[in-house]
């Protein structure tokens, strides 16, 4: 998708297969135009081109993410199986999706969205930009009804990053799963969040032996809801502290995690 005059796009960084040397664009009116790449950010699936061309490109419009709601009717445009541009006709199921991983926050759709389809545009019905399809949920490799987008105010935030710094500066504390839960604590019941995968790695897991099994109890001295998780997680530059209260064994620790750039 062409997001400036000037010739800024964007994809997924799966769609490049590597290729990030020498990259063409074909346009849709048939033209060729060579492209190279500003930077990706690899764990939100993004790549920022920049598209040489002698001419003024038209850039999609770009919609109000503010204002999508559930059952917004969208479209999916894509290339899916080579065939050619095609767009499919859906809604939005749910926004927010992250399969529990904090730096996620896709729209949800039942699009059809297929091979091909990925870096393509989700549309609202004024045929603005609301996101990028990226990826679908399916136990066969075909649709299911399932599908994923990048929304387009990260892909502006990112693309932006990466166009002045070469790259996405993103707060990282380590690469985990938690799944919101209630429970009791201190008498009282609790919104907690509990760690449900991790790779051991990152400065949350490193210095302060932090498992799979742990509860998030706080954030900054805020409720551990997804909500405010995602917030402070995405709010912070790298560098910066987040003050956590884990509960480990059943002691409560309090942890102060510098991030780290991801």
């Amino acid at each position: 998708m062409i997001i400036s005059k000037d010739g800024v796009a964007v994809t997924n960084y799966h769609v490049l297969n590597g290729a990030l040397s020498q990259i063409f664009v074909e346009t849709n009116n048939g033209i060729t135009l060579e492209a190279k790449v500003l930077g990706v950010d690899e764990r939100l699936d993004l790549a920022v081109l920049k598209i040489e061309s002698e001419q003024e490109l038209m850039p999609a419009t770009i919609g109000d993410i503010s204002r999508i709601k559930l059952g917004d009717e969208v479209f999916a445009a894509g290339n899916p199986y080579g065939l050619g541009i095609t767009l499919s006709k859906g809604i939005i199921s749910a926004t927010g999706r992250d399969y529990g991983n904090p730096y996620l926050d896709l729209i949800q759709t039942d699009a059809a969205i297929n091979p091909g389809n990925s870096g393509g545009a989700l549309l609202n019905s004024y045929g603005h930009l609301i996101g990028i399809n990226t990826k679908i949920f399916s136990e066969t490799g075909g649709f299911q009804g399932i599908s994923f987008a990048i929304p387009v105010n990260k892909i502006i935030s990112i693309s932006s990053e990466i166009i002045q710094n070469g790259k996405a500066k993103r707060a990282w504390i380590g690469n985990f799963r938690v799944k919101p839960k209630r429970i009791i604590l201190n008498n009282l019941p609790s919104s907690i969040l509990e760690i449900i995968s991790s790779d051991d790695d990152g400065p949350l897991f490193k210095s302060f032996d932090i498992k799979v099994g742990d509860m998030i109890i706080s954030i900054n001295n805020s409720t551990a809801t997804w909500e405010n998780f995602v917030f402070y997680l995405n709010s912070a530059f790298p560098g910066d502290e987040i003050a956590l209260e884990i509960l480990s064994e059943g002691k409560i620790k309090k942890v102060l995690v510098r991030t780290e750039a991801g």
